[in-house]
């Protein structure tokens, strides 16, 4: 097997996915239907080869139709022949000091994408991705200083998931004692900007025949896309986290260019109407801790005002800023965090400070972003060395 320089940790052999349109990962049962019977399983056959199929693939976890003992050969050869349900090629797969693990996936047309999983005592959650880059720009992100290239399809939201489980040894599909427990979208890429996607993949994750997991351990992160905040929760109905970051219009416009679309008065407005939230599914605040920009007493004490102001069931996750190469913001200080979550405990509010994960392999929030920009932007600058040269 493969290994990596960081914490020497294995590469899972996968079977590589060759063609994107190939693959049944992602699909609808609706959709694996009219691929059955595109190959001529009889209509009468259809919806119980479907149910195979998927359960090999989502609770088994198979990477190929060879597997798939209780399909007749006939079918088998037949799918092998047309379609596949193999991985996207593993590029890189880091293990932190901390547990946490990173892998760079590369999809057939080249383009790659970032996946963290970050184990804790009574959950392991997946930081999923849903765009190659990102339209958002946020200033403190690394992934925002790459320009969006594409959404990603439901296959590649699935595979990202399937790829940790291949890798935590999670096949079959095990519902009590798994390791990987929550999804967080909170990835490279803004959801709400590819939502048709996301909600297709997720649906996918929670069928209660494949991988089973519950609605209520994911969470979509968004940055303020207003008009489909509403529709995410009548839809897919997941737990909603906001990309706060800041309490002042003023403020928050400069280091999150979103917000001149979306002010913080529609935001919060949207947030106070979002379907299913209540004290008992409270929407997550994030808010990044950046020294002078937004880390006052001041500016804890609007918070606190803000969320009383729209009656917002809400909690706030506060999170240490985390460097990245040319960032040009520094990490508050950690009694200036610390005196920021007393002042909105002490109003009530559930305030804790995110501890910092894989920050030594480049996996930690605002740390993501395709290796394969990297490689292109220091292709570029060799070559223009080159030239000067000659």
């Amino acid at each position: 097997m493969q290994t990596t320089a960081l914490g020497k940790e294995p590469i899972v052999v996968a079977r590589p996915l060759q063609g994107a349109t190939r693959s049944l990962v992602g699909l609808s049962r609706d959709e694996i239907g009219e691929r059955l019977k595109a190959i001529g399983v009889a209509d009468k056959q259809i919806k119980m080869r479907v149910q195979q199929v998927w359960h090999w693939m989502y609770h088994r976890g198979v990477q190929s139709f060879e597997e798939m003992s209780n399909v007749s050969k006939d079918l088998r050869e037949k799918l092998i022949a047309h379609y596949e349900i193999g991985r996207p090629e593993i590029i890189e797969s880091l293990l932190s000091e901390d547990g946490t693990r990173k892998w760079l996936m590369r999809f057939p047309d080249g383009q790659d994408v970032e996946t963290v999983f970050i184990p804790d005592d009574d959950r392991g959650t997946l930081c999923v991705s849903s765009q190659v880059g990102c339209t958002l720009t946020c200033k403190f992100c690394h992934t925002g200083t790459q320009n969006l290239v594409r959404n990603l399809t439901p296959q590649e939201i699935v595979m990202q998931v399937l790829v940790a489980r291949d890798t935590l040894g999670e096949w079959p599909s095990p519902i009590e004692g798994r390791l990987l427990t929550n999804i967080v979208l909170m990835g490279m890429g803004e959801p709400l900007y590819n939502f048709d996607n996301v909600k297709t993949a997720m649906q996918v994750l929670m069928d209660e025949q494949g991988i089973s997991l519950s609605r209520r351990r994911i969470t979509l992160s968004t940055s303020g896309v207003v008009p489909e905040m509403k529709r995410c929760g009548e839809e897919l109905g997941v737990n909603l986290a906001i990309s706060l970051h800041a309490v002042d219009n003023k403020t928050r416009s400069d280091i999150m260019p979103i917000n001149n679309k979306y002010p913080l008065e529609e935001l919060l407005a949207a947030c106070r109407d979002y379907p299913g939230a209540s004290n008992a599914r409270r929407i997550t605040f994030e808010y990044i801790m950046l020294k002078g920009i937004n880390d006052s007493d001041e500016d804890a004490r609007e918070l606190v005002r803000l969320l009383r102001q729209y009656n917002i069931p809400a909690k706030v996750n506060l999170i240490p800023f985390n460097p990245w190469p040319g960032s040009g913001y520094e990490r508050s200080s950690n009694n200036r965090v610390r005196r920021f979550s007393d002042i909105i405990f002490e109003a009530g509010i559930s305030a804790p400070i995110r501890a910092t994960r894989g920050q030594d392999i480049l996996a930690a929030c605002g740390q993501l972003k395709s290796e394969s920009q990297k490689k292109r932007k220091s292709e570029i600058l060799a070559e223009e060395k080159r030239g000067s040269v000659s």
